[in-house]
């Protein structure tokens, strides 16, 4: 996206509050006005280029360089226990309060003080206020190609949608705002809509932004990299009525929003298919890169990647060194997936092989005898997307200075397990999104991917299930997802009980890593059963070749309460509205 010096100017003005006169309206020193700005082409285009920089970084750009899966159960931190002031150790501590939320304070920051509380919230703010502004004027603006111009309209409605839906995942419902605030609104009178209002919106713009035949599906430039598409809006939608079906925010259980996220998940795939869109052939291989970008490209299931943001490296540099193999160098493990998250990976026949666990600290699993498993070799015979999102004991790595390398995470191992932030406290490194032949942090170059065709089969299946029980279709949608990988079908005659439980599964393994799981243990209400800890396996070298395990439990959690489920707003916003009430239990 072009860079000049009037998106300075806009993003400067933004930071002034949106109950005060917008400054654009007439700069002090008389420069430009909105409407200068709205007569011009290239300067309203670069209106809607500014509100991408609003956008959060994801991945791993939360303080300090982390993931959310370490919010979540699917990943320890090993920041925690020995930087207990990182945010990592104070989420798992209880400190989540008003005016302190790590998954609010970028990575850039560095730093986990109340100042920089409310990043992103107040950048969703500006970029809806950006988009509001757009659309208002837009009208007036003459356009060479008209195409161009209903292009950006579309493309202006779906960031609005998607910074909304960004909001309201974390925060619950909030004002429902369309147009630009006049100078005589009175700001704290705003009140708050429920979730369901806004998703009505977001689902209303990503509409029109869908219908919109100007709006490409693709991008197929690379200065065009980074730009929304007709996909985007697909997704933004198929998510967004998801979480509205579903229990935290469906507390009726009104059955009739089940129906309405199948049918427009449904809808978008048939769409998005249609339009070329299919799932990447390997999916170890389909994360260590970034989507190549031509009518017809190889990557055919990214809908949005994020792109490097200005001052930081990129993702796959960080994921090299914040989420690090000890023998590999890095600054730290980082993340390591959970024992919890490495039991709910199928057999490779397709059996489960851990159905849940005899006491509560999940050091004792209750193995299906059916499936195959050993407790003594847990890594044999395990669904393909084990192998590609994890590293753990004894698995080969690759050759490493021309020789052959086996992972050593046992005591004492090159690559051990223990207690520093540079090691792995349970006996696992990240595998995802690295490729093993990256020997350094600045030969890879993976994106983060945000949206991706295979979450919109889960999407479409648990939609689908609970709205119309285990059909044909439910099982042809996760059976796809499932035959990438060559896993067999789910078992026919399951209940719709037994196909939401696989479901959940599914999405767990599918999209590990990826930024659902957090979200999706909330949208379930199950956080009460999955946040109180995370395990591991410490393994002992007893000869060449040959190791004994016991399972470990590595870090207990405050964060499995109901008020964890909808985080609170920053303190410093909720001061300026006073009709707002605070979410429940903050």
């Amino acid at each position: 996206m072009k860079n000049i010096a009037l998106n300075i100017l806009l993003m400067a003005a933004l930071l002034i509050g949106a109950c005060k006169k917008d400054p654009l309206d007439l700069m002090p020193d008389g420069r430009i006005t909105i409407d200068q700005v709205f007569k011009d082409e290239m300067m309203a285009s670069e209106y809607v280029n500014s509100i991408y920089s609003n956008m959060q970084h994801y991945g791993t750009a939360y303080d300090y360089w982390t993931m959310l899966a370490g919010y979540s159960d699917e990943a320890h931190d090993n920041d925690y226990p020995q930087d207990m002031g990182r945010a990592p150790a104070r989420w798992y501590a209880g400190e989540l309060r008003p005016n302190w939320n790590p998954m609010d304070i970028p990575g850039t920051v560095g730093r986990n003080d109340p100042a920089s509380n409310g990043y992103y919230y107040r950048n969703a703010w500006k970029a809806i206020r950006l988009a509001n502004v757009f659309l208002a004027n837009i009208d007036q603006t003459v356009y060479a190609n008209p195409n161009t111009k209903l292009r950006l309209i579309a493309e202006a409605k779906t960031l609005r949608a998607f910074f909304y839906l960004e909001l309201i995942k974390m925060y619950g419902g909030m004002p429902v705002v369309d147009k630009p605030f006049t100078e005589e609104f009175k700001f704290e009178d705003l009140p708050r809509q429920s979730f369901k209002e806004c998703v009505d919106f977001i689902k209303q713009d990503c509409d029109e932004a869908i219908a919109e035949a100007a709006f490409p599906w693709r991008i197929v430039t690379e200065p065009e990299r980074g730009r929304f598409t007709k996909a985007v809006a697909h997704s933004v939608r198929s998510q967004a009525l998801l979480f509205s079906a579903s229990p935290l925010w469906n507390p009726e259980g009104d059955e009739s929003r089940w129906a309405m996220a199948a049918d427009y998940s449904k809808q978008s795939l048939e769409a998005l298919t249609g339009a070329g869109y299919q799932l990447y052939p390997q999916y170890e291989a389909y994360f260590f890169g970034r989507s190549d970008l031509s009518p017809n490209p190889g990557d055919k299931e990214t809908i949005y990647e994020i792109k490097t943001f200005n001052g930081t490296p990129d993702f796959s540099h960080l994921m090299f060194r914040m989420h690090a193999i000890p023998t590999l160098g890095g600054d730290k493990a980082g993340c390591s997936p959970s024992q919890e998250l490495v039991d709910a990976y199928d057999m490779d026949n397709g059996e489960i092989p851990i159905l849940g666990y005899q006491d509560e600290d999940h050091l004792q699993p209750i193995i299906n005898a059916a499936s195959g498993y050993d407790e003594a070799h847990p890594y044999v015979n395990r669904d393909p997307r084990f192998y590609a999102t994890v590293w753990y004991n004894d698995a080969y790595y690759g050759e490493i200075n021309g020789q052959p390398y086996r992972i050593q995470s046992y005591v004492g191992g090159a690559d051990g397990i223990s207690n520093l932030m540079q090691r792995t406290h349970n006996g696992y490194y990240l595998r995802k999104f690295r490729d093993p032949k990256q020997l350094d942090p600045y030969t890879g170059t993976a994106l983060f991917k945000k949206y991706r065709l295979g979450e919109i089969y889960l999407n479409y299946a648990e939609a689908a299930n609970e709205a119309y029980g285990p059909t044909v279709e439910v099982y042809d949608a996760v059976n796809t997802v499932r035959a990438r990988v060559n896993m067999p079908p789910l078992p026919a005659g399951l209940t719709k009980e037994q196909m939401r439980e696989r479901i959940h599964r599914e999405r767990r393994v599918e999209l590990s890593f990826e930024e659902h799981r957090i979200w999706d243990v909330r949208r379930w209400k199950i956080i009460g059963q999955t946040d109180k800890l995370t395990t591991g396996v410490e393994w002992t070298k007893t000869g060449e070749g040959q190791f004994t395990g016991k399972r470990i439990v590595v870090g207990r959690r405050k964060t499995a309460t109901d008020n964890y489920l909808i985080i609170p707003i920053p303190l410093s916003e909720l001061t300026l509205m006073p009709q707002w009430q605070q979410n429940p239990g903050w």
